[in-house]
């Protein structure tokens, strides 16, 4: 099964470059599933329904989000209404909307996806994530009930990342974090054979301050005082996110490499797919 997931999408200009490119990735790749993290994509703060509903109608088969999920008020009411969107499952029970949900992939493949939110520096703290991901991968088990399993790990703490991909080796195809906006060199295969990244990089302007316009967040910096609000940067996008090659055997990973389309970064496709 070839997998895409494609970082936080950050303002209009990230993703508009998603919705222009992923059809075409989607074709001339032969991708079975998409994941896309769309938290950031109602001007750097939170979803709103059409640009999620936009964002499906591009291909993406799945949207995660993270903390930023509610920021935008018609979130909570819509969360319920779509099988396909995601909120961190590490949040009390009553929340709306769900955490994880199983899918069917282009190729008949059943896929479970779950977004999980970290606590080390984030808010807010959450459920324990360990707990959570062991709840969900004991309700719906890799080569049973699912022939593959991908987790969205939003999160701060590359530690925290890194062990919950150690955690869940073996049992899920793919662990993929998202929330820092910068894509990581990590990417690879762990010994049971999960795919991991530690962060798929942002879907934005890359001549910016995580995709924000860098002059206020500078300037904070400097002068320890506001003097607007952030606003998401305007420049040219590129595309950053993670290709994964997953067994239909096995349900885990046999090959992984990062995906980069656009300017600022060198720009990469996996070569397997190529």
């Amino acid at each position: 099964m070839r997998f895409l997931f494609l970082g936080d999408m950050v303002g209009k200009t990230g993703r508009t470059a998603v919705w222009q490119r992923l059809p075409g990735l989607i074709s001339d790749l032969k991708l079975d599933f998409v994941v896309v993290n769309g938290e950031n994509a109602a001007g750097g703060f939170g979803i709103t329904e059409e640009i999620f509903q936009e964002t499906i109608n591009a291909g993406a088969d799945v949207v995660t989000t993270g903390n930023h999920v509610w920021d935008q008020k018609e979130a909570v009411t819509f969360a319920a209404r779509h099988d396909q969107f995601l909120r961190p499952a590490n949040y009390p029970a009553g929340t709306p909307g769900r955490g994880s949900n199983l899918f069917f992939a282009r190729n008949g493949a059943r896929v479970l996806v779950a977004n999980i939110m970290g606590r080390v520096f984030m808010h807010p703290e959450l459920d324990d994530p360990f707990t959570t991901g062991e709840t969900i991968l004991a309700s719906c088990p890799l080569g049973e009930q699912a022939d593959a399993v991908i987790f969205d790990f939003h999160a701060e703490a590359t530690s925290e990342k890194q062990c919950f991909g150690h955690f869940v080796d073996g049992r899920a195809s793919a662990v993929i974090g998202t929330h820092t906006h910068v894509p990581t060199a990590d990417c690879q295969i762990l010994n049971g054979g999960t795919g991991y990244m530690s962060d798929a990089g942002m879907c934005g302007d890359y001549d910016s301050s995580l995709g924000m316009d860098k002059e206020e967040p500078l300037n904070r910096f400097i002068s320890k005082m506001p003097k607007g609000r952030f606003e998401a940067a305007t420049g040219p996008a590129t595309i950053c996110g993670v290709g994964v090659e997953i067994s239909d055997r096995t349900g885990l990973a046999e090959k992984i490499a990062p995906l980069r389309l656009g300017p600022r970064l060198s720009e990469t496709i996996p070569d397997f797919w190529a």
